[in-house]
């Protein structure tokens, strides 16, 4: 359908070497966008970029330190002038620190809350005036089921990923006039790089995520996919500000 033909777009995807944002990277490069892949990994980009190119899609990696504000900042100004214009962001680049929230150092709350929080923010910021110049774009930020939940073990990555809602929130309100709409998807329990680890520090965690989702497993990176196209393109043109969740059911089951 014409309404999520991608072709002639430009999307930046932090994180989008793996995991999620490589699902997600794939699904706007099926569409037809050109894809930047921003991220720290150069070794494992090259794989990410061998991908969405064996799907059609014009795919070059970009340096990042999504800790960093500077370098969010240099990484569109970069994209931007490869490309020519920027009308899609994806907000994917995350770390998780689990531990008892007692026992955090100052540096490892800050190490969270810059990656997750103040990171999107700078990437947002710097992707503003180039979609001002493209007429408009979509900023899809990347939440979490601890957007909404607690954890013992999780205390400054669920309080980033919670800020990072209500920052979609404002962006999109303040957003809405140059025709920017911004969303927010909470992915639930996926199979991941980052849950392998929690896996192994949170003893029952696979049966607990088994018993308890409806959907009876784990969410698969491709899996976001078609959301991801839908919130990019202008089938999607009058949402904006929405959460919306990717959990197989299990943030409703009882």
């Amino acid at each position: 359908m014409k309404i999520f033909d991608l072709k002639g777009k430009v999307a930046v995807v932090t994180g989008g070497n793996g995991g999620i944002g490589l699902g997600m990277a794939k699904g706007l490069a099926e569409a037809g966008a050109k894809i930047a892949i921003a991220a720290q990994n150069a070794e494992k980009a090259k794989g990410a970029i061998a991908t969405l190119e064996k799907l059609g899609a014009e795919a070059v990696f970009f340096p990042v330190d999504v800790g960093k504000e500077a370098s969010c900042r240099e990484m569109i100004a970069a994209v931007a002038r490869k490309f020519g214009r920027l009308d899609i962001l994806v907000n994917c680049s995350g770390i998780a620190i689990r531990k008892r929230p007692e026992t955090y150092t100052d540096a490892e709350w800050r190490k969270v809350i810059d990656i997750n929080l103040t990171g999107t923010f700078a990437c947002s910021q710097a992707a503003y005036p180039e979609m001002q110049k493209a007429g408009g774009g979509k900023i899809i930020n990347i939440g979490s089921l601890m957007s909404i939940f607690g954890g013992p073990l999780s205390a400054p990555y669920a309080s980033s990923k919670g800020a990072v809602v209500q920052l979609t929130k404002s962006l999109a309100v303040a957003w809405a006039k140059d025709n920017i709409q911004v969303n927010v998807i909470l992915p639930g329990w996926i199979d991941t790089e980052l849950t392998v680890a929690a896996r192994q520090q949170m003893e029952g965690l696979d049966e607990k995520v088994h018993t308890r989702t409806p959907a009876g497993r784990w969410g698969r990176p491709d899996e976001f996919a078609g959301l991801t196209v839908f919130l990019a393109s202008e089938a999607s043109s009058y949402v904006t500000g929405a959460a919306i969740v990717i959990d197989g059911g299990y943030s409703v089951a009882s």
